[in-house]
């Protein structure tokens, strides 16, 4: 394999030279300057790996150079080589990003040294590199297989299925009913070496046990009553491909033990058979329960857990998706609208102002429903709030009673926020939204305007706003904050007995 390049910057010729062909004698291709400024040229018009750079040398020292990479973002790794070793220098160094640092005179104890940290440097370059190219690919993404969405979050989620997919490892993927996990499993399946093999998809939670069972391994002629032929299960005919095993934290768990063991030995027996059959499977599971919890109460099998989450994905909810719900409500409206012969070009305002404020429990299949539902429902060329927003919600269902709010946000993003929610709540009718917060028609207006124009707080560690309660007027919030405390009530003593066992 073809090392990146080496880049020497020292104004010692006597160094330069011998250090130059020590390392092209290990292979490495090497390029020679004697100052910092001709070093961070060299660096901005080319690609090296590890620039080896001394800490004293004309025009831009090293110290100065490895400044100038951070600030330029050029990935590659810095060594600071320097004879006028102090351990401020060495600190200042490392805490600047320097991988590592070595003293002059470079005797063969320290060229050693040397010899080994380079292989290491260039590993970490390598490294970052793929996760750059990664990044760069998937950056503006609006699709990813069947999956759609642009936000960071979705992001992070096509970053981890690209690493994952080539593996042969087993993933689960965790989230909310409806945000998609199959979705997720079709693409890792796609982008693996499997994608020519079968893709079977199996729903724990919709099957009786001894149908389960029966899916999975297959039975013999003659295993139970009924049973006229062998059947293959989805272990065989998947063999060579990819098994989906959606909520599988609803099997029982004695089906829970075989599947296990097929895991681990890549061996099935069929249902009244007595031969082992060999499958060449990768399994991919998902759930949208407590995994801990199930852990401990003793619905899903620890070790059957670390064996299927070697690799987790966590998909987020639409909710937590904001800046995917407009990409997501036009591709449904476009798709629906060609399946039902429609001409309808978007949506009037009240009605987007619903699909960005509505807190969506039901993820992307709820909001694929309401507007599959819209399309057939609209007699115009737009949506509209009445084509759109449920009849139970439109008699007045209920909100959450808690708001999350990002740590760190702004107040103003807070305040836009509530509005939002406080409008859905109102099922869309700006002037009770208004009068609950205490604001003006055209606050409200402009709060739900700037939400449709502009992007949503990103998820970060969270704290809840509770409001069960609409928000009081200012008046009455005034008029709150001047009344006394009332005084915390006494807990009442109990005195405990203790008894002794003879």
């Amino acid at each position: 394999m073809k090392h990146p390049k080496i880049l020497i910057a020292d104004d010692e010729s006597a160094i330069t030279t011998g250090l130059a062909a020590i390392l092209e004698d290990a292979g490495y291709g090497v390029d020679v300057v004697a100052d910092g400024q001709n070093a961070l040229d060299k660096l901005v018009a080319e690609r090296y790996g590890v620039v080896l750079a001394d800490l004293k040398m004309p025009r831009l020292d090293g110290l100065g150079l490895l400044r100038e990479l951070q600030q330029r973002d050029i990935p590659t790794e810095c060594i600071i080589i320097t004879g006028q070793a102090t351990v401020d220098s060495a600190v200042q160094a490392m805490q600047q990003g320097a991988y590592d640092y070595i003293e002059k005179p470079l005797n063969a104890e320290k060229l050693n040294r040397l010899k080994a940290l380079i292989p290491k440097a260039l590993d970490k370059y390598q490294v970052q590199q793929k996760n750059r190219e990664l990044s760069s690919k998937l950056e503006g993404l609006t699709h990813y297989g069947e999956l759609t969405g642009q936000s960071e979050s979705m992001r992070s989620v096509y970053q981890v299925i690209e690493a994952v997919a080539p593996s042969t490892a087993s993933v689960l993927i965790l989230g909310e009913s409806g945000t998609g996990k199959e979705l997720v499993a079709r693409a890792l399946h796609s982008k693996s070496d499997r994608a020519k093999g079968p893709f079977f998809a199996l729903n724990c939670a919709a099957l009786p046990k001894e149908i389960l069972e029966n899916e999975l391994f297959g039975h013999e002629k003659g295993a139970f009553t009924g049973s006229t032929n062998e059947k293959p299960g989805a272990f065989e005919m998947s063999s060579g491909g990819t098994i989906f095993l959606d909520e599988m934290a609803e099997m029982p768990t004695d089906i829970q033990v075989k599947l296990l063991r097929a895991l681990e030995t890549r061996q099935i027996r069929r249902l009244g058979g007595k031969k082992e059959i060999n499958v060449d499977i990768r399994i991919v599971a998902a759930t949208n329960k407590n995994l801990q919890k199930a852990i401990a109460d003793g619905e899903l099998r620890e070790d059957l857990y670390y064996r299927l989450a070697v690799v987790e994905i966590d998909l987020p909810p639409l909710r937590d998706r904001a800046d995917d719900i407009q990409l997501l409500a036009n591709e449904f409206l476009g798709r629906f609208a060609q399946q039902n012969g429609k001409s309808i070009t978007g949506f009037e305002d009240q009605a987007w102002e619903w699909i960005i404020s509505y807190h969506w429990p039901g993820n992307v299949r709820e909001l694929k429903n309401a507007l599959e539902r819209a399309v057939i429902m609209s007699r115009g060329t737009t949506i509209s709030a009445s084509d759109l927003i449920p009849r139970h919600l439109r008699a007045g269902g209920e909100m959450p009673a808690a708001l999350t709010i990002p740590v760190g946000a702004t107040a103003a993003e807070a305040r836009q926020q509530l509005v939002l929610r406080t409008f859905a709540s109102t099922s869309g009718d700006i002037g009770r939204t208004a009068k609950v917060l205490g604001l003006s028609e055209p606050e409200v207006r402009n709060e739900l305007t700037a939400l449709i124009g502009g992007a949503s707080v990103a998820p970060a560690s969270r704290m809840s706003i509770e409001a069960g309660e609409p928000p009081a007027p200012p008046a009455a919030r005034a008029a709150r904050r001047s009344e006394p405390a009332s005084p915390p009530a006494r807990a009442a003593s109990k005195k405990s007995t203790a008894k002794k066992g003879r």
